[in-house]
């Protein structure tokens, strides 16, 4: 099956910085490029943490007060103001701070292969908006966001119809009189037709689940025989 997998959709131009960083620098390459988070990586380019705008804040955390709380800029906004203020901002606090020191350790990092589905998994489980993409060895290759992963749901119905045929053997795709019928509409697949056994028809659901950027898979096949059923079984007797 042609699944979409984070190496499709990450991106692979990543700003980084190194564990000695200070803190002021650290923001002013948040602020310059306009991330909300960077990867902390050795010199070998193994990553070892990822420091956010909330790092940096919480750290400085209560210096400024609004008053009645009804009104509170944003995080970049704070971090820009501080970066414009006469001596930086931070004064002795903030020039102590390190990328190491603020930084949340370890990454939540995810592989290259790995598949969109599981980089959402990740996400979840984590609470996170990003994953630090990594070689096997550890090594920054990219990071990828909530916002690419969703980027996959843009893609035109056409396309998302050519990849799920593609992960249809090609003797069970529609021909003239029977095989796998793919349809998509606004994201939603439905597979219709007519299959010489039932293992095929769960094959080619399957194949469709699994592709990134599938809203839904509706099953309207039809198979002539049950081999499923005919699968040998152990039964274990008390």
């Amino acid at each position: 099956m042609m699944r979409i997998t984070v190496n499709d959709v990450m991106t692979k131009q990543v700003v980084a910085v190194g564990p000695d960083l200070p803190f002021k620098e650290v923001a002013r390459v948040l602020v310059r490029h306009g991330v909300s988070a960077v990867p902390v990586v050795e010199a070998g380019g193994r990553v070892v943490g990822v420091v956010s705008e909330g790092d940096l804040m919480r750290k400085e955390e209560g210096r400024e007060q609004y008053p009645g709380d009804s009104y509170r800029p944003s995080l970049r906004a704070r971090l820009r103001r501080r970066l414009t203020m006469p001596g930086g901002g931070g004064g002795a606090k903030a020039a102590a701070g390190t990328a190491a020191a603020l930084m949340t350790a370890p990454a939540v990092t995810v592989a290259a292969h790995a598949s969109t589905v599981r980089a959402a998994r990740l996400m979840d489980e984590h609470g996170v908006k990003r994953l630090i993409v990594v070689d096997e060895d550890g090594r920054l290759e990219g990071v990828v966001s909530r916002r690419d992963l969703l980027g996959v749901y843009l893609r035109d119905d056409e396309e998302t119809r050519r990849l799920v045929v593609a992960g249809i053997p090609a003797q069970d795709r529609w021909n003239d009189r029977d095989g796998v019928l793919v349809q998509v509409h606004h994201g939603i697949v439905t597979l219709s037709g007519y299959t010489d056994r039932r293992s095929q028809a769960h094959a080619a659901v399957r194949a469709a689940e699994s592709l990134g950027g599938v809203v839904d898979v509706r099953e309207d096949l039809v198979w002539r025989r049950d081999d499923i059923l005919e699968l040998p079984y152990s039964w274990d007797r008390p």
